[in-house]
């Protein structure tokens, strides 16, 4: 099975078209879940747009966690609001939320992020937490977003740090779905995935590793270069379509694994994934070019290696064994592995890509900001 957005739209300046593709899905009025940073990014811009398209335009902000308390208020709101299509704008759970709310009111979805931060933009799937952060489930849905529509522009004046946390999302989408392709353990979707997913997959990690840098330098002086341009339809769509329609492994069992402590939670998804992606290779044993190559770029761009780097600075045995049994839960995509998982061996795994991850920034230094 392969899945994807109905329509994806990407360039400098791609908000002021906003309109013209919601009045494709025959809206009318649109319910906007954004965040507040979303808002005050993209409100007049999007407004206009929508204005100018005959399309009345509503707008509630997001309170800060995807959980189910915050889904259900919007879904309130948005159907007393006579809406019939739902736009979500800002970072990734905001959207998370929006495709929740178009779910449970069943309208069509338009999804415009304002970060390039996660591939949430472009999946079939919200990601529940608790009210306090914790991970708490997956709410798989029955499309994915109708129209998917990211301003480069917009993106690359957000904070350098959220497109780099991007990166290390994007950046584990191969790595996961080659091996659910070789264990045929499957996709997002409970289907076997196919070639074309796999091809984009292995398209966005070789993408990441290539551009990732120089986009890098060119977000923090708040430019858009073809560089950027390659790496944020890495981050959004390849990483999306590669990670839904190609499978998960170990490394985001590792970031849903790691919100049982506390101390982590003010950290970002793909920097949480960035180390994902080191316990990974670490558990499967990868080949050591390979692994050169990803803790290079990891610490080149700013990505974190090591659990300190995530907010773990006491590694405890303790705090260890939690994050391991809670990563190898039964319902985690852990078990796309090709061996049987277990809390022993992940719990060996993380001390073993701790160190690694020590020994890469020591030979692999940062450049000074």
């Amino acid at each position: 099975m392969f899945i994807s957005p109905g329509r994806y739209v990407q360039g400098a300046g791609a908000i002021s078209e906003a309109g013209k593709y919601i009045a494709l899905l025959g809206g009318k009025t649109a319910f906007s879940v954004a965040d507040p940073i979303g808002s005050k990014i993209a409100k007049d811009a999007l407004s206009k747009s929508l204005c100018e398209a005959g399309i009345q335009y509503i707008e509630e902000i997001f309170r800060g966690e995807c959980c189910s308390d915050e889904i259900d208020r919007m879904a309130v709101i948005a159907g007393k609001s006579s809406c019939d299509t739902v736009v979500g704008v800002g970072g990734g759970k905001a959207i998370d939320v929006a495709k929740a709310v178009s779910y449970h009111t069943r309208l069509p979805l338009v999804v415009i992020p304002t970060i390039a931060a996660t591939d949430a933009p472009c999946s079939a799937l919200s990601v529940i937490y608790t009210p306090e952060g914790a991970f708490e489930s997956f709410l798989l849905l029955p499309r994915n977003p109708d129209v998917v529509l990211v301003d480069t522009e917009i993106i690359a004046k957000a904070p350098v740090r959220l497109f780099v946390s991007g990166m290390g999302d994007a950046l584990s989408t191969w790595l996961e779905a080659d091996t659910s392709y070789r264990t045929g353990t499957g996709s997002m979707q409970g289907a076997a995935s196919t070639l074309a997913a796999q091809a984009l997959a292995r398209l966005c990690y070789d993408t990441i590793i290539a551009d990732g840098y120089a986009a890098k330098l060119a977000v923090e002086k708040k430019v858009v270069t073809e560089a950027v341009e390659r790496v944020v339809e890495a981050n959004t769509l390849l990483s999306g379509i590669g990670f839904e329609s190609g499978g998960l492994a170990a490394a985001h069992s590792f970031q849903d694994g790691i919100t049982v402590l506390e101390e982590t939670h003010s950290y970002y998804h793909g920097e949480k994934v960035s180390f994902g992606i080191v316990f990974q290779l670490v558990l499967e044993n990868r080949p050591k070019d390979l692994v050169c190559e990803i803790l290079k770029f990891c610490v080149e761009v700013g990505l974190p290696v090591t659990l300190e780097e995530i907010g773990v600075a006491d590694v405890s045995e303790e705090k260890l064994w939690k994050v391991a049994e809670a990563t190898s839960m039964k319902n985690e995509t852990i078990h796309s592995e090709p061996f049987a998982v277990t809390p022993q061996k992940v719990y060996a795994a993380l001390v073993a890509a701790d160190a690694m991850g020590r020994e890469a920034l020591t030979k692999y230094k940062r450049p000074v900001p």
